[in-house]
């Protein structure tokens, strides 16, 4: 058995060490670091330093053009669950959108075929490599852990990548040649797998109270949900049974938003790492400026924050309109007319939801179940004359609709989706001229892509101005349009090039209609053009600032987060092998 036959079998590659001291076993580096600096950061994490593998390698018998044995029973597991986004989650190596997982430039990965994972032609005779992924990394179970990675990054020049769920479109949490920081595993034992519910919050040093859930890192949105059902209260979410906390960070739209705000609005204090090492309690009263920095600044450009405290509402009775009926390239047409022009009066009456080709799922906190019904009746009329159906159902709870219908609506995982993104203004549905166009434009895109329409803008929301850091256009629009493009595993960089190339081109019809707005930075272009401007508009020069007082040696960067433009320079795709060479 080689050695790397031994490490991957231990499934750790620091068992053979103790601290300060390497086996005679041991390659002498990795990463261009002495074995001894591994050791040491190994016994400062309490064991938890792991080489990282990929989540398909046991279906491979080439790794790194070395030859290994694969594991029949591992790779069944990994083929039977690899669109399951819990099993996903359970794995440091697999990502929900998998090109994260790849060299995109290069070409070096290690996937199987997402819509047959028994697919031989993916791992036969093919060599798996570890591409993006950050090759070594702490399970961090304690605040020290990232003191440590800190500690460690300072002094031999490695950067760091954070990774929660493993949800991210713009591939922030991977990292070649990075120390990753994996915070998003719910170990019984971790305290970022607590969640506690308080009736009178009240943050730190501040007078005002909150009712308020608490949660740490490792938590899935389906934890949550279910643990506010259990205090009769509602939290406002992601889409998606195992998001986590990352998607308050850079904004997070809820199909309640239209009423109840975005994640950014709901969160009243966090507790987070700065790369200085301490580790602070930030909220409206203690650094502010902070708290202002992470509640819309995204990504791990602030720190590494190990839990965040929300306000919750009471438990709503819902009324949800599932409408679907089979969808061609002529009724489309008519149906997102219908969209265009129904939205802003939907809006005013409080439904958030989902457009996706022939379907609608809305959701009301405001109406009751006839007024819902008269409010949603032109388009069930549409869909049942197109032979489809269309209901209005009461729900005593989110929780109730999220389990009903969401954990099977939600955005599949395991494939490789890039996306192109804006917020449209609600100007552009108040006028005549403004519906033909985004019509015209929406008409146009279709024999492309449908598009993806999130109805979860902050529209009725009593937003208090400057709060928050995300672009202030989430506040003039009504609508999160997206158009989304493929890969597959047998892509080559040429096929990925054009798709990127191709999303662009449909999505700067929809920026060209919007000037001045933005888009939604957790769900971004990875190209976005100007993207400072994009996803945080006037807020951008005082989130630098703040990025400069607490991290002044840049030890948290990723990709456009915001604090270094020098990207839009590079070659198309040379940016997810690349990204720790930014420079102001």
């Amino acid at each position: 058995m080689t050695f790397l036959d031994r490490v991957l079998s231990l499934g750790s590659l620091f068992v053979l060490l103790t601290c300060g001291r390497s086996s005679p076993h041991a390659p002498p580096q990795l990463l261009g670091i002495d074995w001894e600096q591994w050791a040491a950061l190994n016994c400062s994490v309490d064991g938890h330093l792991h080489l990282s593998r990929p989540f398909e390698l046991p279906c491979f018998s080439l790794f790194e053009g070395q030859a290994v044995s694969p594991d029949s029973a591992a790779c069944t597991a990994v083929q039977a669950n690899y669109t399951d986004p819990v099993f996903r989650s359970e794995h440091f190596g697999a990502y929900m959108q998998s090109q994260w997982e790849t060299c995109q430039v290069t070409g070096a990965s290690c996937l199987l075929d997402d819509s047959d994972p028994t697919n031989p032609a993916a791992y036969q005779s093919k060599d798996c490599q570890t591409g993006n992924i950050a090759p070594v990394y702490i399970d961090v179970q304690s605040v020290e852990h990232v003191q440590a990675a800190y500690t460690f990054s300072l002094k031999t020049g490695i950067k760091l990548s954070v990774k929660n769920k493993g949800h991210d479109y713009k591939g922030r949490s991977s990292g070649w040649n990075t120390l990753g920081l994996w915070v998003g595993q719910s170990h019984s034992f971790s305290a970022l797998a607590d969640m506690t519910f308080n009736e009178t919050f009240t943050s730190e040093n501040c007078n005002t109270s909150y009712r308020a859930i608490t949660i740490g890192t490792g938590v899935e949105m389906q934890q949550l949900y279910a643990f506010a059902d259990q205090h009769n209260v509602t939290a406002i979410g992601g889409y998606h049974k195992t998001i986590g906390t990352g998607y308050f960070l850079g904004g997070g739209h809820s199909i309640l938003s239209p009423v109840y705000g975005l994640g950014v609005d709901r969160v009243v204090e966090i507790k987070v790492v700065t790369p200085d090492g301490r580790f602070r309690t930030v909220n409206e009263c203690e650094d502010s400026d902070l708290f202002w920095a992470l509640r819309g600044g995204g990504g791990s450009a602030f720190g590494v924050v190990t839990e965040l405290t929300m306000r919750v509402e009471p438990q709503l009775t819902l009324q949800a309109a599932i409408i679907k009926f089979p969808a061609n390239s002529s009724n489309l047409v008519s149906w997102y007319e219908l969209m265009v022009n129904s939205s802003l009066r939907w809006g005013q009456e409080g439904w958030g939801g989902h457009i996706a080709g022939g379907s609608l799922i809305h959701v009301n906190p405001l109406l009751n179940q006839s007024a819902a019904q008269a409010s949603m009746q032109v388009a069930i009329d549409f869909a049942v004359a197109q032979g489809g159906s269309g209901l209005i159902d009461d729900l005593p709870s989110w929780n109730a609709f999220f389990l009903k219908y969401v954990t099977s609506a939600e955005v599949p995982v395991g494939s490789e989706i890039m996306l192109g993104t804006r917020l449209l203004n609600t100007s552009l549905f108040a006028t005549d001229s403004g519906r033909m166009a985004l019509s015209a434009a929406i008409t146009n895109v279709l024999p492309f892509a449908s598009p993806y329409v999130v109805v979860g803008t902050p529209f009725l929301f009593p937003y208090v101005e400057g709060t928050t850091s995300v672009t202030p256009a989430w506040r003039t629009a009504l609508w999160h349009l997206g158009l989304s493009g493929r890969f597959y595993f047998n892509s080559t960089a040429q096929d990925r090039q054009s798709e990127y190339t191709q999303i662009d081109q449909h999505t700067q019809v929809f920026r060209d209609l919007t000037p001045g707005s933005g888009a939604y930075f957790n769900e971004g272009d990875v190209y976005e053009p100007d993207h400072e401007q994009s996803y945080w508009g006037s807020n951008y020069e005082k989130l630098l600032e703040i990025k400069k007082k607490y991290d002044p040696y840049h030890i948290m960067n990723c990709w456009q987060c915001g604090m270094y433009s020098a990207c839009s320079t590079r070659p198309v795709l040379n940016a997810f092998c690349s990204r720790v060479e930014w420079s102001e």
